[in-house]
């Protein structure tokens, strides 16, 4: 790749959602806003490092899109009538916005919402499933293709495919020609948007350990997302709360990684690597999120917030990580939340002094974990396994760790975490 395409990385991104909300907002149609944005956003990559250069990304963009849809609407014998109206348009599209600069006259350009939140709040409509929402919010705000989405999912393509045609298809029937909701709808919709974002950072958190790209780097596409939201809504706790989680996972994320790219596990993280300024600031939200509430996010950033001040693994308060999770399966009662609890109250058990009490505790929470490695979500199943083979592993059990970690490494969705689990059924053999 020639440093002028690569350079257009860092610019795609931030141009992305807006050329489709514009490309949409002209067509009626998020399917075709996806199609001609792809069309436009691909000439400009043929013609990067070109005389006279591109100027504005998105204007340019935006602009090649409309032009193609109107060529398109012209060859279409079978809407004559409206090729003529369009037609119109495309002169005042030309005095208007020539490529390289925005239009005076476009409704967006005075329109106060962010882009990529415009493009959430219709993605996550409440007519559309989870799975479907996260789908259209990952091609439609990030700009994925397919086969990234399907990796970030853990699924074949054409998974990734049929969930985004259903997806948009769902859409289409649901409302019709493509609108942003108005500000009463949307704060109805913003639950929705929060889950949907989260969900876009628990993919990178898990997936994503260590972003070679813009492209890939959904966690700092999360927290821009994040930041977008808490201008908008500055006084929401929950909102407050998911900028605290995805700022202190952020801040954590430098560590996660040995010098082989292998994954580290939390009681072997080099703290010391870790962002103390992003973690400060995440602090501070989840404080101020705190004071307001007691939701979802709330808890997850006080959760947050303990590991992330905690001087070690060992100086942790598991207590208040168990309470808080205990907490969390009443608000949000997710397999994951199950597991993350048990897997803290293991953690507790296992620094206690040797008691018989403390054993059991530990056949407790390890039956618990059992019962979800079996017959669990797919991630809850693998964190539960994830469990059991460390539980094995700190109590001196080699020969049952290196049988679940050699298992585990031809299950788990990712390279790095397989490079560890790889790596401990060696040890462990």
């Amino acid at each position: 790749m020639s440093e002028s395409v690569a350079g257009l990385g860092e610019d795609f991104v931030d141009a992305w959602p807006r050329i489709v909300r514009a490309l949409a907002a002209t067509t009626g149609s998020v399917d075709d806003a996806q199609e001609y944005a792809a069309e436009a956003v691909a000439r400009a990559v043929a013609r990067a490092g070109d005389e006279p250069p591109l100027g504005s990304l998105a204007a340019w963009c935006i602009a090649v899109g409309k032009r193609a849809w109107i060529d398109d609407r012209r060859r279409a014998a079978t809407e004559q009538r409206h090729v003529q109206r369009v037609a119109a348009e495309l002169t005042t599209l030309g005095e208007a916005e020539a490529p390289g600069g925005a239009s005076a006259d476009d409704p967006l350009a005075s329109t106060a919402l962010d882009d990529r939140l415009a493009l959430l709040f219709v993605a996550c409509d409440p007519a559309l499933t989870e799975q479907a929402r996260l789908v259209l919010a990952l091609r439609l705000v990030c700009g994925l293709d397919v086969p990234r989405i399907a990796a970030h999912l853990g699924v074949q393509p054409s998974a990734a495919a049929a969930r985004l045609t259903r997806a948009k298809r769902a859409l289409a029937e649901a409302r019709g020609r493509f609108h942003v909701p108005e500000a009463p709808e949307r704060r109805v919709r913003l639950p929705v948007v929060l889950a949907s974002v989260a969900g876009m950072f628990t993919v990178a958190h898990r997936d994503v350990l260590d972003p070679q790209t813009p492209f890939d780097d959904l966690g700092r596409q999360s927290l821009s997302i994040a930041d977008a939201l808490v201008a908008e809504y500055p006084d929401d706790p929950e909102v407050r709360g998911l900028r605290a989680v995805i700022r202190l996972g952020l801040a954590r994320r430098p560590g996660r990684l040995d010098a082989d790219g292998a994954a580290v596990p939390l009681d072997e993280v080099d703290r010391r690597r870790w962002d103390r300024r992003l973690i400060e600031a995440g602090l501070d939200d989840a404080a101020a999120a705190a004071e307001r509430g007691d939701g979802r996010f709330v808890l997850e950033a006080a959760i947050a917030g303990l590991h992330s001040s905690a001087p070690s693994f060992a100086a942790t308060d598991w207590n208040r990580v168990v309470d808080f999770y205990r907490a969390l399966e009443r608000v949000w009662g997710a397999p994951s939340v199950t597991v993350a609890r048990l897997a803290a109250e293991l953690h507790r058990a296992l620094l206690a002094p040797p008691s018989g009490e403390r054993t059991a505790r530990l056949r407790h929470v390890e039956g618990e974990l059992r019962a979800l490695a079996e017959g669990s979500a797919p991630y809850a199943a693998i964190d539960a396994r994830l469990a059991l083979a460390d539980l094995d592993w700190r109590t001196g059990r080699r020969a049952e760790a290196s049988a679940r970690y050699a298992e585990l490494a031809g299950l788990v969705p990712t390279e790095p975490v397989r490079r560890f689990c790889l790596a401990r059924a060696g040890a462990a053999g």
